[in-house]
């Protein structure tokens, strides 16, 4: 009964881990106050941007840094302003500091305010990388934003990432546990001696 409580016990811990390494990976806070994946199009206007590689890297999210460069690059951006549903939207990314231009899209309205652009080979090499957006008024008015990003340089595991499989791996040593008298046995008799020392 105590080793099933201690099990238990680990298994909360190991969740709010996950939990809390998920949280911190986005800049630490749920709002954007501190989001490192944004742009400001005018003074307290934002789109929010997350970079993907749905290929090489299916679970996991970047901003600021892109791990491969050869993998499908997924850039998805998501207006957090209703105004500016209404507008078009053009989309262009360069290399840097040279200032080719390795990605373009024409200025078109997108409603839903979320954008999905596919660099369907990513990028051409390693190095800085720059997203330039412009959305477009009627009045003719330009709005411009730019972000950032290096793309190439590899990407450690996150540590949500070793979290879930450390989960993983409890959840499967404790189904175990429960389901085969003889490991069952020798955990019992391993916690006993641990418990005497």
């Amino acid at each position: 009964m105590k080793t099933t409580r201690i099990f238990r016990n680990s298994l909360f811990a190991l969740v709010g881990l996950i939990f809390s390494a998920t949280a911190w990976s986005h800049g630490g806070a749920a709002g954007t106050d501190t989001d490192q994946c944004k742009f400001e199009l005018e003074k307290d206007h934002w789109i929010h941007y997350t970079a993907y590689q749905p290929k090489a890297y299916p679970a996991e999210e970047f901003c600021g840094n892109i791990p491969d460069t050869d993998s499908l690059i997924q850039l998805v951006f998501d207006y957090q302003d209703q105004r500016y549903r209404g507008m078009s939207v053009e989309f262009e990314v360069t290399k840097e500091p040279e200032g080719t231009r390795v990605f373009y899209e024409a200025p078109k309205k997108h409603k839903s305010g979320t954008v999905i652009l596919n660099l369907p080979n990513g990028v051409p090499e390693a190095g800085k990388y720059l997203i330039h957006i412009t959305l477009l008024q009627d009045s003719g008015e330009r709005l411009d934003a730019h972000m950032s990003f290096k793309a190439g340089g590899g990407q450690p595991t996150s540590a949500g990432s070793y979290g879930l499989y450390a989960l993983v791996l409890f959840a499967g040593l404790y189904i175990t546990y429960l389901s085969h008298a003889g490991f069952k046995r020798k955990v019992d008799e391993l916690m006993g001696k641990a418990k005497e020392l």
